[in-house]
């Protein structure tokens, strides 16, 4: 937006674009790196809060968090060595992204209440609005998107 006052030009700042808020994290995969990942999450989700404006309600904070540690997990598991939490937001959604070294990509298994465990995609699916699983040169990459209010 531009201001016009006595024929000068004022810019108001508010026509440059506004990049979304980013961090990362490097995990090594030692015991007690899920719930690193998860402090980490909460406090992106209120830097988030505060620096955006966003809304996020107690629900919306609790699904984000089981969307990264599910996530998270599945690299713990299904990798040799260490991961990467990448996330992404503004107002409306959150990022989460995923890097591993295994180049295996996840894949959902059908729905079975009675399987014992093995449902952690299944979950993201069904909290985050998109989910894309890359190869990348260091591995692979899980993407999911969460929309913080509809």
């Amino acid at each position: 937006m531009t201001k016009h006052l006595g024929g000068a030009v004022i810019p108001t700042g508010f026509d440059v674009p506004v990049e979304p808020l980013r961090r990362a994290a490097h995990f090594t995969g030692e015991p007690g790196c899920i719930a690193e990942a998860r402090a980490f999450a909460s406090q992106f989700l209120e830097q988030l809060r505060t620096e955006w404006c966003a809304t996020a309600d107690g629900r919306a904070a609790g699904d984000l968090l089981l969307v990264v540690s599910e996530l998270v997990t599945n690299a713990e598991r299904h990798s040799n060595g260490p991961y990467i939490l990448e996330l992404e937001g503004t107002d409306s959604s959150v990022t989460v992204c995923v890097y591993d070294s295994s180049s295996a990509l996840p894949r959902p298994y059908p729905r079975d209440p009675e399987r014992v465990g093995r449902h952690g995609l299944e979950i993201v699916y069904a909290l985050a609005s998109e989910v894309t699983a890359e190869r990348v040169p260091v591995g692979k990459r899980v993407r999911a998107r969460y929309v913080l209010s509809p």
